[in-house]
Formats: structure tokens, sequence, C-alpha cells
């Protein structure tokens, strides 16, 4: 299992709306190829950022099989508008479980 990890920086003022977005996009994720989960966790501290958590089966399914789908243009049209930069990207894998 790969975890994507994406920190997103949004305007000031656009939260519920992003989020309204990442909302309907949740099924553009459900049904993506590979695609085992997905949640968005919001910054205590710095309530404008985020980080978009999607399990996938393989680095592929994201990078391939996902950025290269209509569903990905999609996703992108829910939610680029709030977007201060373009997100930063990274995927991880489990190095240790502690419980």
């Amino acid at each position: 299992m790969v975890l994507e990890i994406a920190q997103i920086e949004v305007k000031a003022g656009h939260e519920a709306a992003f989020e309204a977005g990442v909302s309907k996009a949740a099924e553009l994720f459900r049904r993506a190829r590979g695609c085992r989960g997905m949640e968005l966790q919001r910054s205590v501290e710095i309530p404008t950022r985020y980080r978009l958590m999607v399990q996938w089966e393989t680095v592929e399914n994201h990078t391939v099989d996902f950025r290269e789908s209509a569903d990905f243009q999609a996703w992108r049209a829910l939610v680029s508008e709030h977007f201060t930069a373009p997100p930063q990207v990274e995927h991880t894998v489990l190095a240790v479980q502690g419980f």
C-alpha cells in the first residue's frame, strides 16, 4: 500500500468551499483504479493548510491511472480555484507500525 500525502494551501475564506469540493470529489477517488481510501485533514495551527491522504495499491495507480484520467481533470476543476499554489505531493510506504 502506498500513501499519497498532498499538502494543500487554500486561499483564506475559501476553506468551506474547498472542503465542499473535496466532498464532491470523494466519488472520483472511490472509483479510481487502485484507490483504497481518501481523507482530508485540516491543520489546527494553520487553518488554510490541508493534507489530502489517499491510499493507493501502487504509485502508478496515482501517477498514471488517476492522473491521466478524466476524473483527475474533474477533481482539479472542483478544487483548484481554491489553491494558493500547486499542492506538494509525496508518496510514502509504511516503515514502522507502533500499535
